[in-house]
């Protein structure tokens, strides 16, 4: 066993994503946008996430002001990260913090929308590496394996924007 870790998976929405949910938090986060850009900049003088934020005192609260309306599709999830799978091709990572950050948008060019949501996994016990999938428990198992119990586990496969975001080593001296 290799020890504890949390995984955080960035997932990307733009106006070139297909998927039905992805398509849904587009839409409703882009007229979000729209809607609180307005009030903070009435006058229309500038368009662009980039130009508020330049130019226009408190423009960063936008990320959480546009959130908001993420957070019911977000419970549509049941609280199991999207997009990582394990070998049989199931969502089985369970998350319950997240991060939502507006990457890019224009007021009026909803093609330049671009969002990320970073979903921060629960903590998973990491046993090993296989080819270049993860086994990995969901939970602390530390206990089950030190009494040798039997263990359930997934072998996943990392999407290119999934990091290990924190490791604790596994030390038997101190089970």
């Amino acid at each position: 066993m290799k020890g504890l870790i949390r995984l955080c998976y960035q997932k990307r929405i733009d106006a070139a994503s297909t998927k039905p949910w992805d398509k849904a938090v587009f839409d409703d986060t882009h007229q979000e946008f729209y809607m609180q850009a307005q009030q903070y900049d009435p006058a229309g003088q500038y368009p662009t996430f980039r130009e508020l934020l330049a130019n226009v005192p408190n423009a960063e609260q936008l990320h959480y002001l546009t959130s908001r309306v993420a957070v019911g599709y977000l419970r549509q999830l049941e609280q199991i990260m999207p997009d990582v799978v394990n070998a049989f091709g199931k969502p089985c990572l369970p998350f319950t913090n997240f991060k939502f950050e507006i990457v890019a948008s224009h007021v009026t060019q909803k093609e330049a929308h671009q969002i990320a949501i970073y979903f921060y996994s629960d903590p998973l016990t990491w046993f090993d590496t296989v080819a270049d999938q993860l086994l990995l428990a969901i939970g602390d198992k530390r206990a089950d394996w030190q009494a040798g119990s039997d263990i359930s586990t997934e072998l996943i496969a990392l999407p290119p924007t999934t990091s290990i975001w924190s490791f604790q080593p596994y030390r038997p001296e101190l089970h």
